[in-house]
Order: C-alpha cells, then structure tokens, then sequence
C-alpha cells in the first residue's frame, strides 16, 4: 500500500462550481482525496458561480454529482458527509463585480492556507477573473492559479492569454493543467525510460522501428458542438495531451526531477518538431470527419446530425499525421499520431515498434516479427512487452509473440488515483512538474499554427468515415506506403 502524504491545509475556490467539469471531475476527486485522509480537516472548498444558491444547495449538487461520478463501493456515507460540511458557496460575476467582497471576507478567515484558484470557466474569462483577483487582495505567496485548456485557438490567442495572467501571477504560481500527464501510466513512461537501462539504451534511431500514439474516443461531441466545432481535433486533443506526451517519449534525461529540469527537455522536443511544409499536407497529414455509423453496435448519427444544425461543417473530428523530430536520437523515425470521436473503442496507447532482426536462424514465418512495447493509458493503465517465444509442445520450433503485461492496478493490487486527484495535490504542494510552462503552450501552439495555416490555405472538406470505425481509409494509407500499419490488436 503507498503511504498517503497529507497536504497542506488550503482554501481551494473553484470558478465555474456549477459546471459540468466541477461536478464530473473535481469534486469526485477532491472526495478520494479527503476520504483517504490526504486533505487536512481544516481545509476548504469554495465553489463560485455566478448562479444565485446558498451553500446548503450546492451541497445538494454536490451529493448528487458524486452518487452520479463516485461507485456505491466508494461512497461512504459518514465521508461524504464530512466531506459536503467542507463546500462552501459564493455567488461570484467573474467578469463584474459581484460577489468578490463576500469571497474576500470568507477568505479572510484563514489567511494562513494555500489558495488555489481553479478556473474550470472559459478561457475568455481567465484574465478576468485574475485581475478581480488582484483588484481584492486576494493573491499572495501562497496563491496559485490553475488553468484549465483550451489555453487560446492559437498561437496569438495564447500569447494573449498568458499576458493577461502573467500580469497578476508569477510564472512560478501559475499551474496549465492537462490531465494526461497526471495518469500512472504517463508518468510510468520516465521511471520506464531513466530507471531502467535496458530500455534507455535502446531508446534511438538505430533499435526502434517508430512510434504510434492513438487517442480513440466512441463518443460524439457529446453536447459541445459549439465549442468543438471551432476547435476541431487537432486544437482539442492533438496540440496539448498528444503532444505531451510525444514529449515524455522524445525529451532526453532531465539534470533531475526538478519542475524547470523536467520541462526544459520537453520544451527542447516541441521546438525540435519538423514543421509540415504546405507541399507535403496531402502524404502527411489526414483529416477526417465521422457520418452516421455504428458503435458497439448502435446506431449513432453524424457529425453535422450531432451539431443540430442544418449546415456542412469543414471541422476535422478525426486526425492522422506523420512527424518526424529533428534531433540525432531520433533521426529517421517517424511518429504516427491519430486521434478522433466516433472510433471504434475508447483507448490511449502508445506503440514502441523497434526494427526487425536483419537476419533470423528461424525458418518460421513469424520469427522476424518485430518487438513491440505497448504502453497503455486507458482504460485499463499497464505496459505490455511483445517478445517472440516458442509455442510449447513437441514438433519442432514454432514461435509465437508473447506479451509480457503489466497491470498496475492488478500488479499493486490497490486503486489508482484519477489524474485530476493526483494534480490538485501537486497544486497544494507547489509542484508544477506535471504542469505546462507558458514557453511549452506557445512552442506547441507555434507548431500547431503552420499545419493550421496550410489546411487553410487548401480548404478541402474532412474525408467521411462512418462512425465505428478506425478513420478514413486515407489514414490507413499515411501509414501503409511506408510499409507500416497502424496497431489496433487492442484490448
């Protein structure tokens, strides 16, 4: 069992309280925090909203989010109880002026603990919010500020952004939050590279093949055509979670764990991504966006159906591309990253494929398959090694590829806290190892913005895939010509 380190006590305020973000993930995780003894009883948790309640209703919000997002199993009804006696609610205008004399005075009761604003509001209010905050005295050195994503559409947009906060907070108190390098397994992926030796030694050009990374949702829009239809895949997920994680897998060895150490490398990846020149958008770049289809065996409409309005879209809602990092440890292998909704399973997965023996003493068929690391981020978290074996029995030397898997959950035998559990702490205590710096947002978003402007510049409508299944047959031919295929043996 891992020994839970209590945090500081803290006064966390929540913006957006009401929202759906709130509800579905913070406060579930703020409870698995608090009923495994992590949160000093004397903290607090302060939802603001500009919606009119008292306290007492938003507690009953808050229990009814939690019988919603929480198992039975997990729900303890004297912990819950304990833990709604812990919300407090202020009626806060983010963008006005009510509200912040009531949040100031209830602040004012214990000067003494962490703060930690969360934003879960639309970025159009950050810069807001932050200069209400700085207006009432309500920043100090033990603030912090969490940013939630989107940070801006684009490179401009973020810069803006970034100013707006960075005019109230330091740099050092300000915590861009992207939940994927808060799961085991993402941070897995630097005890897996820097403590073993047997795979930082083969982490280059001359052992490994190349590298798939896969975000698969079934889902459609799901209620947010508005906002995703002028965001689109590649702002959505592509430009913050998969290219985090393409740093972690890219960067060489930081000096030490060090937040600054640890994100100067990643940094060094983002600026080291080859940019796609307009000429080669059509071989290395697929965009796509779902029709009517079938998944898990049920009917589900398109894309332009799901937004409720009787217009075509030119919104991707699937992405495949071809990138190649421009550094001597990884010259030569190419990235094969693709993302979309409507796809057949829910998974994240990353595929290390090292290169082929050159020459086998084998004559079975399958003796020069090549080995593949799997590292998996949902749904079920664990590493799996594919090494060839023999099939056992007499007959002579058949071989087979055998994984070698681990299950975090069922290796420790303990559950794994959710990311936000895990980063909300790291929030209280100061850390911001897990946390984008503003030079890593804008390097991706200067990346980001040369695809962006190519499509533009050749405004062709998404290929149409049918729902249920793995993207447009041109994403499969991205990664064919070069005589790879992509890893779907996923389960």
């Amino acid at each position: 069992m891992h020994k839970i380190i209590p945090v500081a006590a803290f006064d966390a305020v929540v913006f957006g309280a009401t929202g759906d973000l709130t509800m579905r993930k913070l406060l579930p995780a703020l409870y698995y925090r608090f009923r495994d003894r992590q949160i000093p009883e004397e903290s607090r948790i302060v939802a603001a909203a500009r919606s009119h309640l008292g306290t007492a209703e938003y507690r009953d919000l808050a229990a009814a989010a939690l019988e919603r997002h929480v198992p039975a199993a997990d729900r303890e009804p004297d912990t819950v109880t304990r833990f709604l006696d812990h919300l407090a609610y202020v009626a806060v205008d983010g963008a006005g002026e009510a509200g912040w004399e009531d949040l100031a005075n209830l602040l004012a009761e214990h000067p003494d603990h962490v703060r930690p604003y969360y934003l879960a509001t639309s970025p159009s209010l950050y810069g807001a919010i932050c200069r209400n905050l700085s207006a009432h005295g309500l920043i100090g050195e033990r603030s912090r500020v969490v940013l939630e994503k989107p940070i801006g559409h684009d490179l401009a947009s973020a810069r803006a952004i970034n100013d707006q906060v960075g005019k109230v907070f330091p740099e050092s108190q300000i915590f861009r939050i992207d939940h994927y390098l808060g799961k085991e397994t993402v941070q897995n992926l630097l005890a897996l590279r820097f403590a073993n030796t047997i795979f930082e030694r083969l982490w280059n050009a001359d052992v490994i093949d190349h590298v798939q990374i896969t975000v698969a949702e079934t889902v459609g829009v799901e209620g947010r055509g508005g906002y995703y239809d002028t965001s689109g895949a590649l702002r959505d997920m592509l430009q913050n979670h998969m290219l985090q994680l393409l740093c972690l897998l890219g960067m060489e060895s930081p000096l030490s764990l060090d937040a600054d150490a640890v994100r100067d490398e990643k940094l060094k990846v983002l600026r080291a991504l080859r940019p796609i020149p307009a000429h080669e958008v059509p071989m290395r770049t697929v965009r796509g966006q779902y029709v009517a289809g079938a998944v898990n065996g049920q009917p589900v409409p398109g894309y332009v159906t799901d937004l409720g309005e009787d217009r075509a879209s030119l919104t991707e809602t699937f992405v495949a591309l071809k990138l190649e990092l421009m550094t001597p440890r990884w010259a030569g292998v190419p990235f094969y990253l693709r993302t979309g909704k409507r796809l057949p399973q829910k998974v994240s997965e990353i595929v290390v494929q090292f290169r082929s023996s050159p020459f086998s003493i084998f004559s079975d068929e399958f003796a020069r398959e090549p080995n593949r690391l799997v590292i998996r981020l949902q749904p079920q978290e664990g590493i799996k090694l594919e090494v060839m074996t023999k099939e056992p029995g007499p007959g002579g030397m058949r071989l087979r590829a055998t994984g070698l898997d681990i299950s975090f959950e069922e290796t420790f035998n303990q559950r794994y806290p959710d990311a936000y559990e895990r980063l909300l702490m790291d929030v209280v205590r100061g850390n911001a190892t897990l946390f984008m710096r503003r030079d890593e947002v804008e390097a991706a978003w200067a990346w980001a913005d040369t695809l962006l402007n190519a499509w533009a510049d050749r405004p062709e409508p998404p290929r149409p895939y049918p729902a249920g299944t793995w993207g447009p047959t041109a994403a499969i031919a991205l990664i064919e010509r070069d005589g790879r295929t992509w890893h779907e043996d996923i389960g």
